[in-house]
């Protein structure tokens, strides 16, 4: 299969969809790999280090769509990737279409097989492409908030972490999943008063096991949660609906109400966010300030740690390259039902039940879909 790898043209989006170690896997079963040049200069995988992979390298994206049958990519495609797909492509990456109105007409219009990373599933029912940008996403969420929380950035003047004689900073994590577990172990490190709320009480035990009286575990209510958020130095968004736009949890009136200077880290940005003022911000302008609290809704927020993300990212998805290129798309996601729930648009059809509830479209089962690829 001929595979091909665009650079990332995100607003600071400095990932990549394939590392040289991974194009070097796929070389060695035979498989022709394009590569735009500088797709991975900007973390240190140079053109040279593609090409001693086995890779040729592409002049531009024109190039590389032109000739690849799959197309791997990090983030969504934006317009100018998007009018470029044609119905013999399939594209993985990254979709997160249920918020996104007109990427997903564009690539219903386009034609092309979208397998969305995001709601790849396993055995358990976890999401094995998710997880390791969750992970990411969920330690920096600290770190991000801790920045902003500085007088400068527009926060409260809070240490997270406190010193002798002066309590640390309140820490709100909305969501005990895999961003909330890691924001968790950023925070508890930092020494700051974490407090953690979910609906499921299996989470929580999860946590109250790991950590103790080190945090505090809350069942999420509206009550509760209102209290928390309105106490808070700092609040971490991490819930998650798989394919699905996050849940508005945080009201325009609750922001109203929070202490003035303190932070929102919207980490479900991807996803619509889950506060009604959040917006998508970029890593060039990542905040903004509503009724005096700050904001901070970078949508592409590992890109900001691109090397270590990209790694993270293509130990999780070379499994996956590997059984699409090796089978072909259509067989693939036949023995493979996990694949297969990865796929959100073919034959400009909608295959995600999620994306289709979210934008009031008819949803096609994959299984139908997959007879015409």
């Amino acid at each position: 299969m001929r595979i091909g790898v665009p650079k990332e043209i995100k607003n600071h989006e400095y990932r990549v969809g394939l590392t040289p170690q991974s194009v070097a896997e796929l070389t060695a079963l035979g498989h022709e790999l394009l590569i735009e040049t500088q797709a991975g200069s900007a973390i240190g995988f140079s053109d040279a280090d593609y090409q001693a992979a086995g890779a040729q390298i592409a002049a531009d994206a024109a190039q590389v769509f032109n000739q690849a049958q799959m197309i791997v990519k990090v983030k969504e495609p934006l317009a100018v990737e998007r009018a470029r797909l044609r119905p013999h492509h399939t594209l993985f990456t990254y979709l997160h279409l249920a918020p996104d109105r007109p990427q997903t007409d564009e690539l219903m219009a386009g034609g092309a097989t979208c397998i969305a990373y995001e709601t790849v599933t396993d055995a358990a029912g976890r999401l094995p492409l998710l997880a390791p940008m969750s992970e990411v996403a969920g330690r920096m969420s600290i770190q991000a908030g801790a920045n902003c929380l500085e007088k400068a950035r527009g926060g409260r003047g809070v240490l997270l972490g406190g010193v002798p004689g002066v309590a640390p900073g309140k820490v709100v994590i909305l969501g005990g999943g895999v961003v909330g577990s890691h924001a968790l172990a950023m925070a508890v490190g930092l020494g700051a008063d974490v407090t953690v709320l979910d609906k499921s009480v299996d989470a929580l035990r999860r946590l109250d096991s790991q950590y103790g009286n080190r945090i505090t575990t809350l069942y999420s209510t509206r009550a509760a949660l209102r209290e928390q958020v309105l106490a808070a130095d700092l609040v971490i968004g991490g819930v998650l609906i798989p394919g699905a736009a996050a849940p508005k949890l945080i009201s325009a009136e609750m922001i109203r109400q929070m202490q003035p200077g303190s932070v929102l880290v919207d980490v479900a940005i991807d996803q619509g966010g889950c506060a009604e003022t959040s917006r998508a911000t970029t890593h060039a302008e990542p905040t903004y300030v509503v009724d005096e609290v700050v904001h901070y809704c970078v949508a592409n927020m590992p890109g900001a740690v691109a090397r270590t993300s990209t790694l993270a990212l293509n130990n999780a998805t070379l499994p996956f390259v590997i059984a699409l290129a090796e089978k072909g798309t259509r067989r693939a996601l036949e023995e493979d039902p996990h694949l297969c729930n990865g796929l959100n648009v073919a034959k400009g059809l909608i295959t995600c039940g999620s994306v289709a509830e979210a934008h009031g479209l008819p949803y096609h089962s994959a299984t139908s879909v997959l007879e015409h690829l």
